[in-house]
């Protein structure tokens, strides 16, 4: 039986899911939100109350009262005073209020959660929307390979709200994302796939609403088929699919963030509003022994229990309709350990993951799971089934740390641009299951990883307690912002060689949008509450250095049109092919193969990558790095066509006259072909 409301020609059958209601009351509400109708729902089948309700059509605004047992200590949270939005809502309308009201307790005492508070809180929650029937999207999917994927991490709101091209009414909005100018942009910057995080409904944390902020970031989840009502104008479901046919059209794919890890009713005081009044216990993970109390594997006061067949259900489902419906091309799983968890830990065979994996409906879509949650044992890298690719955490940090000038890292760096083999290949895994990021939403982005060492959380009220305190950053002899000229040439280069890096790398990267012109957060590197200036971009930064943002470009063309940097398979010494072989090896400055012994010391060394085709065919690049901050030699295999420089982070280097032997200067890489 599908749940939700699903409208025909003369009517509208709702179904939802409750294994503890004794009964269930489905109200309408005229579009000023007053209570109008009320309905019981008059059938029951195996947990799932249901009823068919002629007349009604889309457009009707509803939400769900449950009639049952309210007993806290036993985890049982029923209370009719509360009104539930339907968890399969297409559409959500009305605004989130924080008010003692939403609170299925008496709210504000010292007394705890002991005493039922009978306060109606349908003026304080937004409700549920009759949506005509789901059709499936008329545009057709850029279905890009993996090994030419490169993903671009944005914020719909972030990124549209001070683009010069967007309209006012179009700011923060689908409909800028929407915009012509803007996807130009991105088709012409070279990525393949807008990442966006999370656009469905969420709402702003208490903490937050009473300091006058709002959550930007969206991993706040409420409505886990409906989209984000700030989003949109008029028709948020409609603005929304309208955006995906538009980034469609420009042969870009979209992946969505989302988060089924947790929800936005937080810890056991938090607000009742969707799965705590309608079936507390099937819905999160709580103590044993101690039902009143949840299990916080997530940081964020709750924890989705994925082991119960409708909770699996009701994510298999969600991700199906934003695929089949709505036509994204994929999806990155916040905190996706938590979706692998049982009571006594996590399993890559676990229900859920597999019935993603397998599902026929998701066959051809793309899964990226961030492969961590604060749980005990929530650090997963590499433990995601063979269709999963993963964030890469120690990509990241791998490579900041190298160019950054720390001891010994090499051998570690040239682990990270193989694309992590370590990692992935002993579960049978390609390179493409590495993403690989040096910054994403969560951290500094690249202009404040090379200005600052230290974070700059102060706007979000937390004291400068919360984000990382280790980003291994370097503020290069100032801290924040400088108008030494000197200073300012090495952070560009830095930033530059750090993007070449990722680029030059096997597996599939990410960037994060606003690095290709110096976005800058001012230090914050936990913008989750700035929906404001500092969090949106500022597309000014594209006209103080122009050239920087072309050589961004550059890289990510190069990659693009340079097959031996997007290979599909591990390569350790030579790999054979269909109609050739291709050939890796790790030189030293002398241009010999590099010894054991020599990762540990030095801080230059040359990837060189060769193929060969049928007959006397032949191609191949060369990555020289150099992370020491003088110059350095670096000496090339003869060969009987010279080598030629494709991208140098450093503007004088220059391949000498004998054509095998190129004069490298301090902190910088460049690629050679042949």
């Amino acid at each position: 039986m599908q749940l939700g409301a699903t409208p025909s020609s003369d009517g509208t059958h709702f179904a939802i899911y409750s294994a503890v209601a004794e009964r269930v009351e489905l109200c309408f509400f005229d579009v000023a939100g007053n209570q109008v109708k009320r309905h019981f729902l008059s059938n029951c089948d195996d947990g799932v109350w249901h009823d068919f309700l002629p007349g009604c059509r889309a457009g009707q605004h509803y939400g769900f009262r449950i009639h049952g047992p309210w007993a806290p200590e036993r985890g049982l949270r029923c209370n009719p005073a509360k009104l539930m939005l339907d968890p399969y809502a297409r559409t959500i309308d009305g605004e989130f209020i924080w008010h003692d009201a939403v609170f299925d307790y008496e709210h504000g005492g010292n007394e705890g959660i002991t005493k039922l508070c009978t306060q109606d809180s349908a003026p304080f929650v937004p409700r549920s929307v009759v949506c005509d029937a789901d059709t499936a999207p008329r545009h057709r999917r850029p279905r890009v390979p993996w090994k030419d994927t490169i993903f671009y991490e944005c914020n719909v709101r972030g990124y549209t709200m001070q683009h010069p091209a967007v309209e006012q009414v179009e700011r923060g909005k689908f409909g800028g994302m929407s915009n012509g100018d803007v996807l130009a942009y991105i088709k012409a910057l070279g990525v393949t796939s807008i990442e966006l995080m999370p656009i469905q409904a969420f709402i702003d944390e208490h903490h937050l609403a009473r300091q006058g902020l709002r959550n930007f970031w969206g991993y706040n989840t409420v409505g886990f088929f409906a989209p984000m009502p700030r989003y949109g104008n008029r028709a948020p479901l409609h603005e929304l699919k309208e955006m995906v046919h538009c980034i469609h059209d420009a042969g870009l794919e979209v992946i969505l963030d989302v988060a089924y890890n947790h929800t936005g009713e937080g810890d056991s005081r938090g607000p009742s509003l969707i799965f705590r009044g309608i079936d507390n216990l099937t819905y999160y993970r709580v103590e044993p022994g101690n039902p009143a109390i949840y299990i916080n594997d997530t940081g964020c006061g709750n924890t989705v229990n994925c082991d119960h067949p409708r909770v699996r259900q009701l994510v298999v489902d969600s991700l199906v309709y934003f695929a089949e419906n709505v036509g994204v091309d994929g999806f990155r799983f916040d905190l996706a350990s938590v979706l692998g968890r049982h009571s006594d830990g996590y399993s890559v065979e676990h229900p859920l993951l597999t019935e993603i994996g397998n599902d026929a409906r998701l066959a051809k879509l793309k899964l990226i799971a961030e492969p961590w949650d604060p749980g005990p044992g929530g650090y997963q890298l590499g433990q995601f089934p063979p269709r999963w690719a993963e964030w890469n955490d120690k990509y990241r940090d791998t490579i900041r740390r190298f160019w950054r000038g720390d001891q010994g890292l090499s051998g570690a760096t040239a682990q990270r641009m193989h694309g992590s083999a370590d990692v992935f290949e002993g579960n049978g895994r390609p390179p493409f299951a590495s993403v690989n990021f040096v910054t994403s939403h969560d951290g500094f982005t690249l202009h404040d990883t090379v200005s600052y060492e230290l974070r700059h959380n102060e706007a979000n009220g937390e004291d400068n307690r919360d984000g990382h305190s280790q980003n291994y950053s370097c503020n290069y002899g100032e801290e924040g912002e400088s108008n030494d000229k000197d200073r300012l040439l090495l952070r560009r280069r830095q930033r530059l060689n750090m993007l070449a890096c990722l680029f030059f790398s096997q597996g599939t990267p990410m960037l994060l949008a606003g690095d290709e012109f110096g976005n800058t957060q001012q230090g914050n590197n936990n913008a989750y509450a700035q929906d404001n200036p500092i969090g949106w971009l500022d597309w000014s930064g594209l006209d103080k250095d122009p050239e920087f943002t072309n050589q961004v470009r550059d890289l990510v063309w190069l990659r693009r049109e340079t097959a031996l940097l997007r290979i599909e398979d591990y390569i350790h010494d030579s790999l054979p092919t269909s109609d050739g072989s291709i050939q890796i090896r790790w030189i030293n400055t002398a241009g010999e193969i590099k010894r054991d012994d020599e990762w540990s010391e030095s801080k230059a060394f040359t990837l060189l990558m060769t193929a060969k085709g049928s007959g006397d065919s032949e191609s191949a690049l060369a990555i020289a790095i150099n992370s020491f901050h003088e110059p350095v030699t670096l000496r090339l295999p003869t060969t009987a066509r010279p080598w030629r420089i494709s991208f140098s982070s450093d503007a004088q280097s220059d391949a000498l006259k004998n054509k095998r032997t190129l004069a490298l200067g301090g902190r910088s890489i460049a690629l050679l072909q042949r």
